[in-house]
């Protein structure tokens, strides 16, 4: 399984439409990751959520969620940006999954409690490249944090 997240960044990147569900596994977990790392400490509980939003979304065996994260460190690592990573994921998904997604997002930088700077800045990046507009990532940002209140 590795080989084959490996190989999708070996050559050009996928034509929009023309990718496998490796592709968009591999972006899903690199744009979590980045989120996860973006304040400078990339905790326990946020490697147990990306474990466990990967094994439920894309139905991963637990070593399987392993290697996809080995691939998305390696790929986050050699990226220069998140464009190519977005757009994977909006030639994919809808809106409603898109906004699913973004939630993840929102749930791992409140996994400490607080919204760091370079967090919100990023989530606001990610909105826009992402194609949603600022009402729906405030919507998704409120309905997390309603959620861990409870």
């Amino acid at each position: 399984m590795l080989k084959r997240f490996a190989a999708l960044f070996a050559g050009a990147p996928p034509k929009e439409g023309h990718s496998g569900p490796e592709a968009i596994q591999l972006a899903t977990c690199t744009i979590l990751l980045e989120a996860a790392h973006i304040d400078d400490d990339f905790t326990e509980a946020e490697r147990r959520h990306i474990l466990d939003v990967l094994r439920e979304r894309f139905d991963l065996s637990t070593e399987e969620a392993l290697e996809l994260m080995e691939a998305s460190s390696h790929a986050r690592e050699q990226s220069t940006g998140l464009y190519r990573f977005t757009r994977e994921i909006n030639s994919n998904c809808t809106v409603s999954e898109k906004l699913r997604f973004v939630e993840e997002i929102w749930r791992i930088f409140y996994s400490d409690g607080v919204l760091d700077g370079h967090e919100d800045h990023l989530a606001r990046k990610l909105g826009k490249l992402l194609n949603l507009n600022h009402p729906q990532l405030i919507d998704t940002k409120i309905r997390v944090k309603e959620e861990l209140k409870s």
